[in-house]
């Protein structure tokens, strides 16, 4: 576990993140927009830890043949990952939903930032409180700072 599962693509990205919360921290270049977002950026690369993985996908990372025999006949496919996979993609969205409640009821639960992608991201609501919340504080920021003018 760990450093031993980091690929290139991960390494990369972790980089990237630590440039980008470097700039927030260090040199105060916009800290609003780069601080959540090198922050994101190392929550998801971190090596094996899941977080970004949903239910289903935290069940095809662990291999149980038991449980690949379920998914694999449910989508008439072959009990390997790689075809499990394959048949999930070309699968109708209902299916894919139905999968995905199959492997929450055989014990396995979404990462934080897949639920954080359903809830907020996913439904649209994020984008629109984030714009909310910056233009306020850009909005009333002088105000605040200097009330008497």
């Amino acid at each position: 576990m760990g450093l031993m599962h980091l690929g290139a693509g991960q390494a990369i990205m972790l980089l990237v993140s630590l440039l980008l919360l470097w700039l927030a921290i260090a040199k105060k270049f916009e800290p609003l927009l780069l601080l959540p977002i090198g922050f994101g950026g190392l929550l998801s690369n971190i090596p094996e830890a899941g977080m970004a993985l949903t239910a289903l996908e935290s069940l095809l990372a662990h291999h149980d043949a038991g449980q690949l025999a379920v998914i694999a006949a449910k989508l008439n496919c072959a009990p390997d990952v790689h075809a499990i996979k394959e048949a999930l993609a070309l699968a109708l969205p209902s299916v894919q939903s139905q999968m995905e409640n199959l492997a929450v009821d055989m014990g396995y639960t979404p990462g934080v930032l897949a639920l954080f992608y359903k809830v907020a991201i996913g439904s649209g609501v994020a984008p629109l409180v984030i714009f909310m919340g910056v233009g306020a504080m850009t909005d009333f920021g002088p105000l605040l700072a200097n009330p008497r003018t």
